[in-house]
């Protein structure tokens, strides 16, 4: 029985049609990801969880129980935005100690459940700080232990990590995925981030035009996506219709279109001489480092093909060089 379920949900603001029939379903303990462009839903789909948006039509259900109708305050859901919110006046222990203050427990509770929490999150010695005198991680940490040390049935997570640099921003990933299993937690996260969706979750629900496009396991999503869409905002794919195949290797195709990733593509100064491939012969219009990978652009008969390979796998090609590309068929999707 899934823990949290969207039964047919619906959202429009006005004439504008947000979310589209939506049916999705969490497992307890998983951390699932709602992945997409921007203006996509997700957010909004978060918020009608958290009861933040009332829902225009379907059903919302928590543990079994329909929670459409119920208070925020009432449903036992924590939330971390984009914007960390902490109280300016407080330390790290008051902001992470206000919801239990709220909730009156009882002191000597409080003081125990704060002081695990925070060793959990790593701001022991932060404690006795405001949040002007953290950094962008450290109030990020703050943030996430204040939500969840109200032991909330569901943890929301709203682009938390978008305004952090690249380096921080890695660590915090794994940071909180590493609390999230820890606790247990049931929690849902938002992000426009393929990378970050990949890195974090054990199910990527992919969101397009207040729709759920592919609902996936990370790897699954990557190597197996059913639509165009899905190929062209996962892993970079090279998205050719059957025309532009025919045209840049001589070969007919009877789908639409094929997808094929930059990695496993092969290049070389020669044709390659290799069964059941697409053959193509193009010219390098210009390369890019991406970290250990060095990705040319192939301009084979005016489509461009891009083609990853790792530093000092091949001799580096030059702009205006010819090359060959080979691709396997059987690595192919066709859509």
């Amino acid at each position: 029985m899934s823990y949290i379920r969207f039964e047919n949900l619906c959202k429009s603001y006005g004439e504008k049609e947000v979310l589209k029939d939506i049916n999705l379903e969490v497992e307890k303990g998983t951390l699932v990801t709602l992945l997409g462009p921007s203006g996509c839903g997700k957010s909004t789909l978060l918020r009608c969880l958290a009861g933040l948006e009332t829902v225009t039509s379907g059903k919302v259900y928590l543990d079994d129980k329909d929670i459409t109708e119920v208070s925020p305050k009432d449903r036992g859901i924590g939330m971390v935005f984009q914007q960390y919110s902490l109280f300016p006046n407080m330390t790290v222990e008051q902001n992470v100690a206000f919801g239990l203050k709220i909730k009156k427990e009882d002191p000597s509770v409080i003081k125990k459940k704060v002081d695990e929490i925070i060793k959990i999150v790593g701001l022991s010695e932060q404690v006795k700080q405001y949040p002007s005198q953290l950094s962008g991680g450290q109030q990020q940490r703050a943030a996430l232990a204040r939500a969840i040390v109200t032991e909330p049935k569901v943890l929301l997570l709203d682009e938390p990590l978008s305004a952090i640099d690249a380096l921080l921003r890695h660590s915090l990933q794994i940071e909180i995925r590493r609390i999230q299993q820890e606790l247990g937690i049931t929690a849902i996260f938002v992000t426009h981030d393929q990378d970050e969706a990949m890195v974090m979750s054990d199910v990527i629900h992919l969101m397009y035009d207040g729709h759920i496009e592919q609902s996936a396991e990370p790897i699954e999503l990557y190597t197996k996506p059913k639509t165009k869409f899905v190929a062209s905002f996962i892993g970079h794919y090279n998205l050719l219709d059957a025309g532009t195949i025919k045209n840049i290797s001589g070969e007919q195709i009877d789908t639409e279109s094929v997808a094929f990733r930059p990695e496993i593509i092969r290049i070389s100064r020669e044709p390659a001489e290799e069964a059941d491939a697409f053959q193509m012969e193009g010219e390098i219009a210009f390369s890019l480092p991406h970290g250990n990978i060095l990705r040319y652009a192939v301009m084979c008969g005016g489509t461009q093909v891009d083609v990853d390979v790792l530093f000092g796998d091949v001799e580096p090609f030059n702009t205006g060089d010819k090359v060959y590309l080979s691709v396997k068929k059987s690595e192919c999707i066709f859509l």
